[in-house]
């Protein structure tokens, strides 16, 4: 659990993946504070709704940020992917709202056409970032993060050959994961791996943290929390804590307040993403 207040100062906090800092959904309908969640890129075939659909079924939250790039336009540019899951994500969501749980959606840059629709819809909330005040009196300043990111902003067709390259590793994996459970071994992403060799995304990742808990001094603020770079994680800044909340493509991870307004790191485990039979053909 992370309870951020009285924090030391250090590089980084521990995180999903280490025991002590995530926790496994074995608890049911468990009621928090806040939940929020990222990059979900519902529209893709490497999206793991079906692990994010068992995340809304098993916490029951006061309140719901959706911190960017829920849907994946740029993939739907490309060809059209929407199962029945991907519309289950949507209509749990809407459940929620339809019953009293405001959603706070901040658009990211694959979905930015839905900052066209900027203004309150019931319970639906969509805006360009928000301040969240814990239940302990801290303020977050919530940002998708793309704002951030120079080569999102000033060479956009960069960002989408990069993007198509992702997506190639992702759609790797489920061949790789095929043949590693026929000798009995564990999941194993290569796009993950992918990033955290190449030497240039390590320091990307690092100088964009620095870069969102410089811009939210702006905002008098005792952290911030983004998405973007799937990449889930809490450091210290000097007075203010960073969080990223991750992705729903790989790591599966969120985050949650409870009611004391204390910040936990949760982790799911990725569902498969085909059949043996879609592998094989991918492969054949």
């Amino acid at each position: 659990m992370f309870a951020t207040g009285g924090l030391p100062r250090a590089p980084e906090l521990p995180f999903a993946g280490v025991p002590s800092a995530s926790r496994s959904h074995e608890s049911e309908g468990r009621s928090v504070r806040t939940a929020w969640i990222s990059d979900v890129h519902l529209g893709t075939r490497t999206s793991n709704a079906q692990a994010l659909l068992q995340f809304l079924r098993d916490y029951d939250c006061d309140k719901l940020y959706i911190v960017g790039d829920l849907i994946d336009i740029w993939s739907l540019r490309r060809w059209r992917y929407w199962p029945q899951l991907h519309n289950d994500v949507i209509q749990k969501i809407l459940r929620k709202a339809r019953k009293g749980v405001p959603v706070i959606y901040i658009p990211g840059n694959h979905d930015d056409f839905v900052s066209t629709f900027d203004g309150a819809y019931g319970n639906i909330s969509i805006q360009t970032n928000a301040i969240h005040e814990t239940a302990d009196g801290r303020r977050i300043l919530i940002i998708h993060g793309h704002e951030l990111d120079t080569v999102v902003q000033n060479v956009k067709w960069l960002a989408y050959v990069g993007d198509i390259g992702y997506q190639f590793l992702l759609a790797l994996n489920p061949a790789i994961n095929f043949f590693r459970r026929r000798f009995g071994l564990g999941y194993w992403s290569l796009s993950a791996y992918a990033k955290q060799r190449v030497k240039d995304a390590v320091n990307f990742i690092g100088e964009f943290e620095k870069a969102v808990a410089r811009y939210a001094e702006k905002f008098s603020v005792d952290a911030v929390l983004c998405g973007h770079i799937h990449k889930a994680a809490v450091r210290q800044f000097d007075r203010c804590t960073y969080y990223n909340c991750g992705d729903w493509v790989e790591s599966c991870t969120a985050l949650i307040e409870h009611h004391d307004g204390s910040i936990e790191a949760i982790h799911y485990p990725a569902f498969a993403q085909a059949t043996s039979v879609q592998v094989a053909a991918f492969i054949g």
